[in-house]
């Protein structure tokens, strides 16, 4: 009887679960901030890669291929929802998030306490700590997911703008404004729980 392994012992989808279910669940959960959509996202992931599995080059790791899938597979998440979900949402975020922090002439009012403040060394040091990324993480779930979504493709995936533009179909504009807005609020989340302790 021939031996049907694979040629790749991480090719065998049988293995997949084990070796990369939590890491993939996580990615996905930080993305969409949803229990069973990320667990919906992560086996939609499998099976399609068991689907591709004979078009993997073998370039990237497995883990790194199954990565790339899930991501493509949360980006067509939040195209879909894109189409269909007005910019009330991040509107109404925007105007809570920053009622009373400008003056009249677009300025910082540094008479409110929530406007940001310049992070000191020692803040700059706790950056390093575990902790912090768990208060990060903690603040980015509270952001809206579009904005959430657009914030971590830029600044934790690395995608480059005019991909985020074309896969979200968005204007650079609302790029831009969606990350410097996402950038504040989370700088104000993180100067509220984290740094004022």
């Amino acid at each position: 009887m021939p031996d049907e392994s694979p040629a790749n012992p991480e090719l065998d989808p049988a293995t997949w679960v084990d070796a990369y279910g939590d890491a993939l669940y996580k990615f996905a959960y930080f993305r969409v901030n949803n229990t069973a959509l990320a667990e919906d996202l992560v086996q939609e992931t499998f099976l399609a890669a068991i689907k591709g599995k004979d078009r993997f080059s073998g370039k990237a790791s497995v883990k790194t291929w199954l990565t790339g899938i899930l991501k493509n597979k949360v980006i067509d998440y939040y195209r879909k929802k894109n189409r269909t979900q007005s910019m009330q949402e991040t509107a109404a975020f925007f105007e809570r998030e920053e009622a009373d922090l400008f003056s009249e002439d677009g300025s910082w009012d540094y008479n409110n306490p929530n406007v940001p403040k310049d992070w000191n060394p020692a803040q700059v040091e706790k950056m390093d700590r575990k902790e912090f990324m768990q208060q990060f993480y903690f603040c980015a779930d509270k952001l809206p997911d579009k904005i959430r979504t657009v914030f971590i493709m830029r600044e934790v995936d690395g995608v480059k703008s005019d991909e985020i533009c074309a896969q979200l179909e968005i204007t650079p504009q609302n790029l831009w404004t969606i990350l410097h807005r996402a950038r504040m609020a989370l700088r104000q989340c993180l100067e509220k729980n984290f740094f004022s302790n």
